[in-house]
C-alpha cells in the first residue's frame, strides 16, 4: 500500500466481528484453499455485481461435523452454496454478520482429500471513500466522461465484494482465475494472464483472466475502463519476463514514456538485491487506476498521473525522490515483499511496507550511489510519529502504526549498519525471498531469520523498534580523558552496538542502559559524531556520569 501522508491514532475498541475476521480459529483451520474462480457480472449504472466464486479447498485436519467459516461483508449477500461434485442443491448456512458458516457435507473427507463448494452471491459492494485507504468499489469517470472502475480493499478485506476465506495467513496455493462481464465498450483487465480472447453478446462483454500462483486474497482485482495496452520484454534472471502495461487510452504516450523509463531500470535493481521477480508465470503488469496505487500481484494499480515522486513530491524531502515514479517503484517493491513473502496477521505489516520502503533506498543507490541512498532514507525520519508501535494486536485484524514505512526503513538500514557487510546484507534480503518464496511468515519468523544468517542477537533491538515507540537516546559526556556513554528511552537489556567518530577516527562502541566509561587520548577540542545511519537520538549529558 501507498504511504498516507497525514496519520490520525484512535482507541481502538475491538468486536466479535474483529476477531472473527482475524483469527485463525477452528472454523478456518481444517480447511486449505487451493483456488477461487471467480465469475462476476458488473452492473455499473446500478453499481451492483453479481457472481459466483468456486473455491476448491483441501481438508487439512479431517473431522466428522465440521464447520466452515466463509467471509462476505454486508451489505453483500451470499445466495446459494452448493457442493461443486453434487447435483446442484443447495447446502444450508447462517450468517452472523460479515461471517457465514455451513456444513460442507464433502462425504469423502479425509485429510488431504480435495473438494469444491460454488457460492452464488450479489449486492452493491461498499464504496470506498478515499481509495486506496479507506477502500472498496470505486466507480467514477475517467476524463472523458466513460466509466471507470475498479476496487481496493487491502485491510478492508477482499470479503468487501466476494465470498473467500478473508485470512491473510491462507493464500489459494494454485492461484485463482477471475472472469468478468462488462459492457462491450469497455475492456476488463485483472491479475495475470488473460487466458482466452473475449466473448462479446447482448451488448456485454466477458474477459477471462488467471494467475497460476498463489495470490493475497485482496490482490485478485477487476480494473474496468477505455483501456489500451502495450508490452515490452525484460531480459531477466529467469529468462524473458513479458511486462505489460494497461492505460486509458488518451494516456497511451506517456504512458509509453514514464513505464519505458522506470520498470526495467526498476526490475534490474530489484532482482540484483532481492532475487529473480516472483510471478514470471503471471507477467508484470502496470494497469491505470481510478485511485493512487496498490501492489495488485502481476497487475500493479497505478494512479501516479505519469509523474516522478509521490504525485510530484519528495517523500524524503532530499530531492532524490523526485528522480523517479515512486508508485512504479514502492508498489512493485511489493510484489517481493507483501505479494512473496506474506504475513499471516497484518499486525505484521512492518515486513510488507518496512522493507518495501526500503527498496525505494535501494533503487535511490541503484540509480545515484549509497551516500544518495544514506540521504534518502534519513530524510524519510522526518515522517515518523513515534506516536504507537510499528506492529499492532494480533488476532483482530488491525494493522500497527504508520511509522511501519519510513521506522520500518531506517530500522532495516540500522541492521545494515550493524552486519556491516553489504554482500552478506543482500545475501539475506535474496535469501529471505528464496526461503519463503511463496509463503506466509510472521515477523518473528523474519526477525529469526536476519539474526541467524547474520550471526547477531537483534532481539533487543527488534523490540525497541517495533513494539516500543521510544527513540533509543545515546547520552555522552567528557570529563577530563574520559568518555561517558549510555543508552537511555530503551527497553531494558538494550545494546545495540554505535558506529560514531570522535575526534577523526571512526571507532565502534558498545553502550548499555548503564554508563560505560572509555580513556580517550585528549580532552581539548573532542568531539563525538554517531554514524547519522543509525536511527537514534544523541544527547550531550549535562550532568556528571556516574558509574
Amino acid at each position: 500500500m501507498v504511504l498516507l501522508l497525514s496519520w490520525t491514532f484512535t482507541s481502538a475498541q475491538y468486536t466479535r466481528q474483529d476477531s472473527l475476521r482475524g483469527t485463525d480459529n477452528a472454523e478456518r483451520q481444517w480447511w486449505d484453499v487451493r483456488s477461487y474462480q471467480l465469475a462476476i457480472s458488473v452492473d455499473i449504472d446500478n453499481r451492483t455485481i453479481s457472481g459466483t466464486n468456486k473455491i476448491d479447498y483441501c481438508i487439512e485436519n479431517a473431522g466428522s461435523d465440521q464447520v466452515m467459516q466463509i467471509d462476505l461483508q454486508e451489505p453483500m449477500q451470499i445466495t446459494k452454496i452448493e457442493d461443486a461434485a453434487g447435483n446442484g442443491s443447495a447446502i444450508p448456512y447462517t450468517r452472523e454478520g460479515n461471517v457465514y458458516r455451513l456444513k460442507p457435507g464433502t462425504g469423502e473427507s479425509k485429510k488431504g482429500s480435495v473438494h469444491s463448494l460454488v457460492i452464488h452471491f450479489s449486492g452493491k459492494p461498499r464504496t470506498a471513500v478515499n481509495p486506496p485507504w479507506d477502500g472498496g468499489w470505486i466507480f467514477t469517470k475517467d476524463a472523458k466522461g466513460r466509466p471507470w472502475v475498479s476496487v481496493a480493499c487491502q485491510g478492508l478485506g477482499a470479503s468487501v465484494w466476494y465470498p473467500c476465506k478473508d485470512y491473510q495467513g491462507d493464500e489459494p496455493d494454485s492461484g485463482a482465475s477471475l472472469s468478468i462481464e462488462v459492457p462491450d465498450t469497455l475492456v476488463a483487465v485483472a491479475n495475470g494472464k488473460q487466458s482466452t480472447t473475449a466473448t462479446r453478446a447482448n451488448g456485454r462483454a466477458t474477459y477471462q483472466w488467471r494467475v497460476l500462483n498463489p495470490i493475497n486474497n485482496y490482490n485478485i482485482i477487476p480494473y474496468i475502463g477505455k483501456y489500451v495496452s502495450f508490452s515490452e520484454t525484460f531480459a531477466g534472471a529467469k529468462g524473458a519476463l513479458n511486462c505489460e502495461y494497461w492505460v486509458l487510452d488518451y494516456d497511451l504516450a506517456k504512458a509509453q514514456q514514464q513505464f519505458g523509463r522506470d520498470v526495467k531500470r526498476m526490475l534490474s535493481c530489484f532482482e540484483n538485491w532481492f532475487g529473480p521477480y516472483p510471478f514470471y508465470e503471471d507477467n508484470y503488469k502496470l494497469v491505470e487506476a481510478p485511485h493512487l496505487g496498490m501492489e495488485h500481484q502481476s497487475a500493479v494499480a497505478y494512479g501516479n498521473k505519469f509523474m516522478n515522486g509521490y504525485l510530484g513530491m519528495d517523500l524524503s524531502g532530499t530531492g532524490w525522490g523526485k528522480d523517479w515514479d515512486y508508485i512504479i517503484v514502492h508498489e512493485s517493491g511489493h510484489e517481493w515483499f507483501g505479494n512473496n513473502l506474506t504475513t499471516r496477521d497484518i499486525a505484521d505489516m512492518w515486513i510488507h511496507e518496512g522493507f518495501t520502503t526500503y527498496s525505494e533506498v535501494l533503487f535511490t543507490e541503484c540509480v545515484h550511489g549509497l551516500k544518495a541512498a544514506n540521504e534518502y532514507v534519513q530524510g524519510l525520519r522526518s515522517g515518523i510519529a513515534n506516536a504507537k508501535p510499528v506492529i499492532g494486536p494480533y488476532g483482530v485484524n488491525q494493522e500497527g502504526s504508520s511509522d511501519m514505512y519510513p521506522k520500518g526503513a531506517n530500522l532495516i538500514h540500522t541492521v545494515r549498519q550493524l552486519i556491516g557487510d553489504d554482500a552478506k546484507f543482500r545475501d539475506i534480503l535474496r535469501g529471505l525471498n528464496k526461503k519463503f518464496y511463496h509463503s506466509v511468515v510472521s515477523s518473528a519468523i523474519v526477525e529469526k531469520y536476519i539474526a541467524t544468517q547474520s550471526g547477531l542477537d537483534l532481539s533487543k533491538i527488534f523490540d525497541q523498534y517495533l513494539r516500543n515507540t521510544a527513540v533509543p537516546v545515546f547520552e555522552y559526556r567528557f570529563e577530563g580523558k574520559k568518555l561517558y556513554y549510555r543508552w537511555s528511552a530503551t527497553i531494558a537489556g538494550f545494546n545495540m552496538p554505535l558506529k560514531v567518530t570522535i575526534g577523526a577516527a571512526a571507532q565502534w562502541l558498545k553502550p548499555t542502559n548503564d554508563w560505560q566509561e572509555k580513556q580517550i587520548d585528549k580532552t581539548s577540542d573532542s568531539t563525538l559524531v554517531p554514524d547519522p545511519n543509525f536511527y537514534i537520538i544523541t544527547r550531550h549529558a549535562r550532568e556528571p556520569a556516574k558509574l
